[in-house]
């Protein structure tokens, strides 16, 4: 019989470690992979910032860390996780392993819709005297927000993923949670109320950004 008077307080702590992940990846990941994706956009040949050399180191790290088990990278980049955060066990910890895998996803994603902008609208902008900057953010961006917004909705879903194996080192959450109260004693109750959770989670998600999506593609 599951006592989820001892395990509602546990199961409460292991969500909120869960949304402190997600939330702290999404932020940083954000911002960063971003940038990244701008940057493989730009740099590209016959890009607005042309480079070589930035579009070859950018994509042959995406290319390397992309395709990487999050379970290993986690593990792979332990020492350097030590040396940034002070620590490779906690919830904590475990947000700077999520942030750098979930940047080069995002930058991969960014890259792939800008590459769909019309290219006669930037054309269009740099006959009208627009600073690169200025086409880059308030040209290129906006006409690519819609489906940014739903690759961001693609990429939560993976980092809600990470979280989850996140808990095989130590790192807490949901994941901890159904592995340490439900897989390990055969508590099938304490998994499936996990599933579910996670489930919610990502459909709520999932529901808000296919709704701002449509909002921007249709403003």
């Amino acid at each position: 019989m599951t006592d989820w008077h001892e395990l509602s307080p546990i199961l409460l702590l292991s969500f909120q470690q869960t949304i402190y992940m997600v939330a702290w990846t999404m932020v940083i990941a954000g911002v960063l992979g971003l940038c990244i994706g701008v940057l493989l956009y730009t740099t590209r040949r016959g890009g607005l910032l042309q480079n070589t050399a930035v579009f070859q180191l950018l994509n042959v790290l995406v290319n390397i860390v992309r395709p990487i088990p999050f379970i290993i990278f986690i593990t792979a980049v332990g020492p350097l996780t030590l040396v940034v955060m002070g620590t490779t066990i906690g919830t904590r910890s475990v947000v700077f392993p999520m942030a750098a895998m979930a940047s080069f996803v995002i930058g991969r994603i960014v890259e792939q819709n800008l590459v769909g902008v019309d290219p006669g609208v930037i054309e269009a902008a740099r006959a009208m005297g627009a600073s690169k900057p200025r086409i880059i953010w308030s040209v290129l961006i906006p006409e690519a927000l819609g489906p940014l917004v739903l690759g961001y909705t693609f990429v939560f879903v993976a980092v809600i993923d990470m979280s989850a194996m996140a808990g095989y080192v130590g790192g807490g959450g949901l994941g901890n949670f159904a592995i340490t109260y439900g897989y390990q004693q055969f508590n099938w109750p304490v998994t499936l109320v996990t599933v579910v959770i996670i489930i919610v989670i990502v459909q709520a998600a999932q529901l808000l950004g296919n709704w701002l999506a449509r909002r921007v593609m249709h403003r």
